[in-house]
């Protein structure tokens, strides 16, 4: 069963059944009951035309259960309208299916959830854990934002991508709420995209490629800085995605990366997106996080990476973002910077129930000679990890230094 097939056919399938007037919560059940089908059917009968079968059994499916709708009468008229059978058209409705669920009627939470949940293709079980939040939490937050979407309709000739003036407002509050014939939020897109990236690099599911497919797609329509800016971080983080781990699936600490293994593509288009996008002197958080990337990236040796710019941009990260998690990375960069105890002393202003709060704190007072208190806080990161690959890098740490201390 080629998994990953399936995987990029559901949005297109989505799309195809929405233009032919399903509604998206209805849709959405059928183009899963199709794709639970071809697992079961395609590995003994693989068909010719994959995305034809999967739109003919979902609007099959979706026809079913219209029957049963208190609206017979009116949704029954669509099993007269059904088109002929043949070859699916090939129009990529993703990036439309992406501001569907971003709508402003929807709260940006529930939007990145039900984007991950029907476009991104991911299981509730890991939109939950991106949220930290129990998985029947996430099942009601879904099912609450697919009834939104249902609820507030949407025609096809309604879809389309927000022209450039229409984007103005990213990084402000978001818009009053309103009716499905309004654009969605791109700021919420972008979020929504990030999150998938991260996700395909860090999870179960790969879908790294395929955010940064759909962000160059969504930067080629809409002339925004920080939409070129998260296509920037991308690029640049990728670059490094053969060094993060070492052939036996362990963790790389980037300060042990072998940097020659960093794609120099990637890294020099990803710079030159940045460098294009700062020049309009319009600063987003993205933007931000895409330099300290680049710098990271233009240091030949971690030795000699430029912290104190680092830090700069942290400062500037946390003005933008007035996020916790930024002021705990900002920790680490003034540690390198500044020396281990300026980066304590910054640790200290932070709750220490931070997810790696124990972690940052632990490589700190490594660093400061502190052996015990940090093979100790290792330890406690590692019982705190979010992933089994995390946990057992941080569990080799604690060891580490308590064989150190018993030499």
């Amino acid at each position: 069963m080629n998994e990953a097939l399936l995987r990029s056919l559901t949005p297109s399938v989505l799309g195809i059944l929405v233009r032919r007037g399903a509604d998206f919560a209805a849709a959405e059940d059928a183009v899963q009951d199709a794709l639970v089908e071809a697992v079961r059917v395609w590995p003994a009968d693989p068909p010719r035309d994959p995305k034809g079968w999967l739109v003919t059994v979902a609007w099959r499916r979706f026809l079913d259960a219209a029957r049963a709708d208190t609206a017979r009468r009116r949704r029954e008229n669509l099993l007269d309208e059904e088109p002929a059978p043949g070859p699916a058209p090939a129009v990529d409705d993703t990036l439309q299916l992406y501001f569907l669920c971003a709508h402003p009627s929807l709260t940006p939470s529930s939007a990145v959830a039900l984007t991950l949940r029907a476009v991104g293709g991911l299981t509730t079980r890991q939109i939950a854990q991106a949220y930290l939040v129990p998985e029947a939490t996430m099942a009601q937050r879904i099912s609450r934002a697919k009834r939104t979407v249902s609820g507030n309709g949407v025609s096809p000739a309604q879809w389309g991508l927000p022209c450039s003036n229409e984007v103005e407002s990213l990084g402000k509050k978001p818009r009053a709420r309103g009716r499905f014939d309004q654009p969605g939020d791109v700021a919420t897109v972008l979020r929504v995209l990030y999150l998938v990236f991260n996700e395909g690099y860090s999870g179960d599911v790969d879908l790294a490629a395929e955010a940064i497919r759909l962000t160059r797609q969504l930067a080629a329509a809409i002339d925004h800085p920080e939409v070129a800016g998260l296509l920037a971080l991308m690029l640049l983080h990728h670059a490094r995605r053969a060094a993060r781990t070492a052939p036996d699936g362990s963790l790389v600490p980037l300060a042990e990366q072998d940097r020659g293994r960093w794609d120099t593509e990637s890294i020099a288009e990803g710079v030159e997106i940045l460098q294009a996008a700062l020049a309009r002197d319009r600063l987003g958080e993205f933007q931000a996080q895409a330099a300290i990337a680049a710098l990271h990236a233009d240091a030949p040796t971690a030795e000699e990476t430029d912290w104190v710019q680092i830090v700069e941009w942290y400062d500037e990260l946390a003005r933008l973002t007035d996020s916790p998690v930024v002021r705990l990375n900002r920790a680490v960069a003034v540690g390198e910077a500044d020396g281990p105890r300026a980066g304590l002393a910054a640790l200290a202003e932070l709750d220490d129930s931070l997810p790696r709060h124990a972690a940052v704190a632990a490589y700190l007072h490594e660093r400061d000679g502190d052996l015990a208190t940090a093979a100790r806080l290792y330890a406690e990161a590692a019982h705190k990890a979010p992933n089994l690959a995390e946990r057992d890098h941080l569990t080799r740490q604690a060891a580490r230094l308590n064989a150190r201390r018993c030499r």
